[in-house]
């Protein structure tokens, strides 16, 4: 198949989605990708200027080095909202000439404002659409103002979708009740490569590097540091000197960084481990260093509340027990019983984790959690969505919605198109 992948964040600097996963490893299969991104953070990294120019970069594996990825960005006006309006001008342009040349059987979308373009000229060329919302999106625009439109635009996407692929129970409940057809709304979990994260793996070498001494009780976090992330809260907690023989790591960069290093230095707080931006190939060993894996993000936090992050699934293939805020979506995807522990807020983390390694727990409710995910094989992922972007592609017909403006159908190529390539 000839894929084309359009999404709103950056595909070569943000920490591997499930898109990269799925992708790299479909790539490697023998199928043509294509992506459209966006520079999601122009403003932290790009010099002065009116314009980000367009970019292409090729053979953008992220996780596969054998994947070959061609990554198109378009151009943007670098100013706060003209670098929304632009989507719809340069995407437009992107998405279409892509059509044009590339030829795609069939269109993924990731994002918004993007999606809803690539929609529209799905819908114009008769090919099949597929929206894979791994986020509650609208709630990620940091602008307030305009999470209503972006909702409303969701919203029409959802409606008109060909295909619906959600990361978990919670969110597929939630994109039909924003509209989506629960016959064409699926789940497609999260998946780990089990081979990469293996819990036999040692990290001795990782606890000497950071001085963590066998006896302690060694807490994990990895990802981008939003403020909501209850790092901040614990931090502090941690400073009261309660539980002397915890410490936490912090793997990641982001916004709430900054802070956690002042209240480092102002408390002397050395049971705080700020590690910065790993590898993503070194992540399996750091996880290995573990002995307890959190998650203590606000519990009215909006962003959080329907999603299952990925990392949770690679946390408990490592055997880690975790300790996380009782939101919606983890609930319902990981229920009771399942090596996750949860809290309330933040600053609970240390009596949680304090109590399982008094009762010997540590090790016990972290099989339970391997266990749990030992059918999340990213290989296995990838088979499930191969196979439902095949049922999509061979004898597609539009679904009513959003009206093409022609009723030529694809299938001369749909029905030719070799499966591995």
């Amino acid at each position: 198949m000839r894929i084309l992948v359009i999404q709103e964040s950056d595909w070569i600097e943000r920490n591997p989605h499930q898109q990269h996963h799925l992708f790299d490893r479909l790539s490697i299969r023998g199928h043509k990708i294509k992506v459209i991104d966006y520079p999601i953070d122009w403003r932290k990294k790009e010099p002065k200027g009116l314009i980000y120019p367009r970019r292409i970069f090729k053979g953008a594996w992220k996780v596969k080095p054998e994947a070959n990825i061609e990554v198109i960005r378009p151009s943007i006006f670098k100013a706060p909202i003209l670098d929304y309006l632009s989507i719809p001008i340069t995407h437009s342009w992107e998405i279409r000439k892509q059509i044009k040349k590339f030829e795609p059987d069939i269109i993924v979308g990731f994002g918004i404002l993007n999606a809803y373009i690539g929609l529209k000229e799905a819908k114009r060329e008769s090919i099949p659409f597929v929206y894979y919302p791994i986020d509650v999106l609208y709630t990620l625009i940091p602008e307030k103002s305009l999470q209503v439109l972006g909702r409303w635009i969701m919203k029409k996407i959802l409606e008109s979708a060909d295909l619906v692929v959600t990361i978990n129970k919670r969110l597929r409940q939630l994109m039909i009740e924003m509209g989506a057809n629960p016959y064409d709304t699926i789940v497609i979990e999260a998946g780990i490569d089990l081979e990469k994260f293996n819990p036999k793996l040692d990290g001795s070498k990782i606890r000497k590097k950071y001085g963590i001494k066998n006896d302690e009780i060694l807490l994990f976090f990895m990802g981008f540091l939003y403020e909501f992330s209850g790092l901040k809260e614990l931090a502090l907690e941690m400073a009261k000197n309660e539980y002397p023989n915890i410490k936490l790591m912090i793997v990641g960069e982001g916004d709430a960084h900054d802070n956690l290093q002042r209240i480092k230095e102002e408390n002397n707080l050395q049971s705080l481990i700020l590690a910065g931006r790993q590898a993503y190939d070194k992540i399996p060993e750091f996880l290995a260093a573990a002995d307890i894996c959190i998650l203590p993000a606000y519990r009215d936090e909006e962003i959080m509340q329907d999603i299952v992050p990925i990392k949770i699934y690679e946390y408990l293939a490592m055997a880690k027990p975790v300790i996380a805020t009782r939101f919606p979506g983890i609930k319902m995807e990981f229920g009771e019983d399942n090596g996750i522990h949860y809290i309330e807020k933040p600053e609970e983390v240390l009596r949680v984790a304090n109590e399982l390694a008094k009762l010997g727990k540590i090790k016990s409710e972290g099989m339970k959690g391997r266990k749990f995910v030992e059918s999340n094989d990213w290989e296995t992922i990838t088979d499930k969505f191969e196979e439902a972007l095949k049922k999509l592609c061979v004898g597609f017909k539009p679904r009513a919605g959003i009206e093409p403006a022609t009723t030529r159908l694809r299938v001369s190529r749909s029905t030719k198109l070799s499966y591995r390539g």
